[in-house]
Parts: C-alpha cells; structure tokens; sequence
C-alpha cells in the first residue's frame, strides 16, 4: 500500500500546478522522504520474515532428517532378522539344522549377534 503511496507523492512534488503552493513543496519534500523510509523499514522486516521461515523450515527439515536416521536404524536392524525367520519358517522337510538338537538356540544367537554388531556399528559411528 506504501509503493503506490510513493508514485502519488513524487507525482505531486514534479507538478507544478496551481493547487500547490511553494510553501507547501518543503512538507512534500518531507512527506515524501518519510514514506521511502517507510518502504525501506518494511523491506527490511521483508527479509527478516523470509529469513525466519527460511530457519524454521531448515530446523523443521533436520527434525524430520533425525526421525528418517532412527527408522532407517531400525529397518537395517530387523530386515536381517526377518530374512532369517522367513527361511527358517519355511516348511521344508530337507534343512539340516531343523533336526539339530541346538538349532533353535542357534538361530536366536546369530540373530541376537547380529543385532548386538549393528548396534555396535552404529554406535561406533555415532549415529545412536
């Protein structure tokens, strides 16, 4: 509202009608360096609002990136371990260590170990 404000303004202090007077040139003069700092402070606010959202939107942005990083964790942990139990809940009569009398207990401790080195891993990188 301040920019067409300004057009008029300058428009008036250019003419030279006889319904201004010369008294009055000195207050237009005045007038019109008030609305061009006026539009400079509201540039100014401009860009501070366009930085805040800009700062918002990048901290809103790293939020999501850490929520991404912990269900990527989780997903690397247990795709591994689902693998495993789907071949092992297949129904197949052939599978030597079906008939094994630790076989069992073995599977849960390669997916325990597994899940035990994953940790470990992600730990030593600081990603937990």
């Amino acid at each position: 509202m301040v920019w067409p404000l300004r057009e008029v303004i300058s428009a008036m202090q250019r003419s030279e009608t006889g319904l201004i007077r010369q008294t009055t040139q000195f207050y237009i003069r005045d007038l019109y360096d008030h609305i061009i700092q006026v539009v400079d402070t509201l540039e100014n606010y401009r860009e501070l609002a366009s930085g805040l959202l800009e700062i918002y939107l990048s901290s809103v942005s790293n939020r999501m990136n850490e929520v991404m990083k912990v269900l990527t964790i989780i997903a690397t942990i247990f795709i591994p371990i689902t693998f495993i139990a789907g071949v092992y809940g297949m129904n197949f009569e052939f599978m030597p260590e079906l008939k094994w009398r630790w076989g069992y207990a073995l599977v849960w401790g390669v997916m325990i170990a597994m899940i035990v080195t994953m940790l470990g891993y992600f730990r030593k990188k600081k990603w937990l």
